[in-house]
């Protein structure tokens, strides 16, 4: 069967953007693809996707700072241009069948990244190299471009309710 390299974009205000980004990872190892995760804003907070994830031998660089705020924007800045430079590379390497760039929207969102870059890592994408972005508000440059494009919508949560963080359920 012909493999065509698809630009995937999961997008909106909905839970599920990043799960969703993992549930293909793990569809696609399993069916013996090369799979990458770079999480652009993740990092230094292990999940329970994680754990799972290493288990199964797929690998997960978290490359991001954290949360956003003024105080950090510089040092979120630097990150997030480091974490496109290393994004760059793998594209390029060809040593990969699929890419998450999870979070990436995020990164452009808040302007530590913007639109040249996410137009270079689909230019320079190999044809067959299928590339996914996640995070809210996905540039309409990067919607049009996409193969398939699925929005989160919110409907409930329950931190509306007060209900905390629940692990395996959000983390």
């Amino acid at each position: 069967m012909e493999r065509r390299g698809l630009i995937i974009v999961h997008t909106g205000d909905g839970k599920g953007k990043t799960t969703a980004a993992l549930g293909l990872a793990i569809r696609a190892f399993g069916a013996g693809l090369k799979v990458l995760i770079l999480q652009f804003i993740k990092g230094n907070r292990r999940s329970g996707e994680l754990t799972a994830l290493e288990i199964l031998g797929i690998e997960v660089r978290q490359l991001g700072l954290g949360f956003i705020t003024e105080e950090n924007f510089h040092e979120q800045k630097k990150s997030a241009r480091a974490a496109f430079e290393i994004a760059r590379q793998e594209i390029l390497s060809g040593a990969w069948d699929l890419i998450i760039l999870d979070e990436i929207n995020y990164a452009v969102k808040f302007g530590l990244l913007g639109a040249k870059e996410i137009s270079e890592l689909i230019k320079i994408r190999p044809p067959q190299m299928h590339l996914v972005f996640t995070g809210r508000d996905a540039l309409p440059e990067l919607i049009d471009a996409a193969d398939l494009v699925t929005e989160m919508k919110l409907i409930r949560h329950p931190f509306k309710k007060g209900v905390p963080a629940q692990a395996g359920i959000e983390f």
